[in-house]
């Protein structure tokens, strides 16, 4: 059940892919699901650099193995 809240935030975030031309309701749903897909995969990283962190152990990079790691600490961009 949608409750007032819910509906506003839908509505906000129709808003914005609207004022960014973005009409469609199914390219809306196609663009949130990479958002959300994106969104995981950065948790996912961030846990894993917590975890090597604590266990002072390198992190195994998935996406681009052969870039250098970034020099700003784990959650200071946040």
């Amino acid at each position: 059940m949608l409750t007032g809240e819910i509906r506003s935030q839908i509505d906000q975030i129709w808003k914005a892919f609207w004022s960014g031309g973005i009409s469609n309701p199914l390219e809306v749903i196609e663009q949130i699901t990479y958002l959300l897909f994106l969104k995981r995969l950065d948790e996912q990283e961030i846990a894993e650099e917590l975890k090597a962190n604590r266990e002072k152990k390198p992190m195994q990079k998935r996406f681009f193995p052969d870039a250098p790691s970034p020099t700003f600490a784990v959650g200071s961009c946040r």
